[in-house]
């Protein structure tokens, strides 16, 4: 259950039972009037930071979010700088080279499919038969020293100068349109 409009964990919350279900519509209500209900996914998170216009994209390194506990909670809300309570982003991430290769390409395919310019992350599930379940499209990643993206990038090649550079020249490109 969580906000549809709402960036981050923020009234994200698992329900187990329909005891839990009122309560956890009421918290992501805090968030938004609109509400998702979503299927849980048994995996590991992965996530594909992706750069460019419909045909030349690049990926990044695929990282896979590492959890201590509950589910994925991005930062502390109070404190972001501080990072997760709960999780690591591993940058390579630590899966098979066939599970990275359908995770960039499944990232590239999504991106494509639903018209992203720029930059994107896209965020998937790796699960346990080897597939990939899609979990959601950052459109406006973060770009802060503890943001994803970054890292993804630089792990792949691209400095952050060059990531920023293409990122503004498909904007400008864009607006001749």
């Amino acid at each position: 259950m969580k906000p549809a409009r709402s960036g981050s964990s923020f009234g994200v919350s698992k329900v187990s039972d329909k005891e839990e279900l009122l309560s956890a519509v009421e918290t992501a209500r805090q968030y938004d009037s609109k509400v998702l209900i979503e299927e849980s996914v048994v995996g590991s998170e992965v996530g594909c930071a992706i750069l460019g216009g419909k045909m030349d994209l690049t990926a990044g390194e695929v990282d896979r979010i590492a959890l201590s506990h509950g589910f994925f909670r991005i930062h502390q809300e109070t404190e972001p700088e501080r990072g997760s309570d709960n999780s690591k982003a591993i940058v390579p991430a630590d899966i098979t080279p066939e599970s990275r290769a359908l995770v960039q390409a499944t990232a590239k395919a999504v991106y494509r499919a639903l018209g992203c310019t720029g930059l994107a992350r896209v965020d998937l599930f790796l699960k346990e038969d080897g597939s990939v379940v899609l979990n959601e499209v950052n459109t406006l990643p973060g770009m802060t020293s503890f943001s994803r993206y970054p890292r993804m990038m630089a792990a792949a090649g691209p400095p952050l100068t060059e990531v920023i550079d293409r990122v503004i020249s498909s904007a400008l490109a864009g607006e001749k349109r």
